[in-house]
């Protein structure tokens, strides 16, 4: 596990595990730019227990989307154990168990950051899984539940106690979502508790931050989530920042364009043109968001669903940014 989080802390930084995004498209644009290791989205252990087809689209993977972790939830060791070894066949190389998402309905479950206000479950859940599998299994926390109940030193501990090979810290509470500010602090204390990799979460925006929180946290990885949405390239700009260089990561006009046109016939060929149509709606949004006269693009592409439309709409949009620049 050392060697997995070294290695992917030399070459870049890691992808979050992204609820309804980070699927294998994402992941695999991800990589394309520096990406050194990436999770799947949240699977629910109980829907893999059960067998069921939707859930088990969640480790769809391919020979390029390598290393890769897979993140379970729930909230009943037993199930979750037998999920972690379900996982392990697929060929994963870690497990990560979610201890950090605020969501109502995954709260309602038991499963998620609420967990972490019951330290006492949160070993019995980390101790099933990590007997059950041979591979690596890492733990993902939030700085605590509420800003008046911060705990992520003493969950830590535990999970470290329990044999858990890393463990992510999300640096807001669960009270938080994910608005206001990342306390970094919360990282740097976990990373003088324990012996075992810590990797940092929370307000990567720009390639000078993941350099920031390395040097302010001492943490061995940094994570991206929200800022790698519309904006793949971050990655390949923290792999030149963690070199010490400066340079221009962002994308021209036409290599953004083409990102989009890539991802969405990546999201077609995976999931068939109709439901890539839905789902990729959100994607247009952050690939466009900040540019020039965005505003009526983006109302008109929140409304698209098949690519005829979609590509019209980009390419007439492109076309007027590039005659503006001129």
């Amino acid at each position: 596990m050392m060697d997995i989080i070294k290695k992917a802390a030399q070459n870049g930084a890691l992808l979050a595990p992204l609820a309804g995004i980070s699927n294998l498209p994402l992941r695999l644009l991800a990589r394309s730019q520096g990406c050194s290791l990436a999770y799947t989205e949240m699977i629910s252990s109980n829907g893999l227990v059960r067998k069921t087809a939707k859930t088990y689209e969640y480790l769809k993977t391919c020979a390029d989307d390598s290393p890769l972790g897979a993140q379970i939830f729930g909230a009943d060791p037993r199930i979750m154990a037998q999920a972690a070894c379900i996982v392990a066949q697929s060929g994963v190389d870690l497990i990560d168990i979610n201890m950090g998402c605020p969501v109502k309905k995954v709260i309602k479950a038991g499963a998620g950051a609420v967990l972490m206000r019951d330290p006492d479950h949160v070993a019995r859940i980390v101790d099933a899984v990590k007997k059950s599998v041979k591979i690596p299994v890492t733990v993902k926390i939030r700085s605590g539940w509420t800003r008046g109940s911060i705990n992520a030193v003493e969950i830590a501990r535990i999970v470290e106690d329990c044999g858990a090979d890393a463990i992510t810290v999300h640096a807001r509470t669960a009270d938080q979502g994910y608005s206001g500010h990342a306390d970094w602090k919360i990282i740097a204390s976990v990373k003088k508790a324990v012996k075992i990799p810590v990797i940092g979460n929370g307000d990567i925006r720009q390639p000078q931050d993941a350099v920031k929180m390395l040097q302010e946290t001492s943490c061995d990885a940094v994570m991206v989530g929200r800022g790698a949405l519309g904006n793949p390239w971050i990655f390949r700009g923290i792999v030149g920042a963690l070199c010490g260089q400066t340079i221009d990561y962002l994308p021209s006009l036409s290599q953004r364009r083409e990102m989009i046109e890539n991802h969405w016939r990546m999201e077609a060929e995976a999931f068939g043109e109709k439901l890539a149509g839905h789902s990729f709606r959100k994607h247009i949004l952050w690939y466009t968001k900040g540019l020039d006269n965005s505003h009526h693009f983006r109302e008109r592409a929140g409304k698209l669903k098949d690519e005829e439309s979609i590509f019209y709409e980009l390419n007439e949009y492109f076309r007027s940014l590039e005659e503006a620049k001129g």
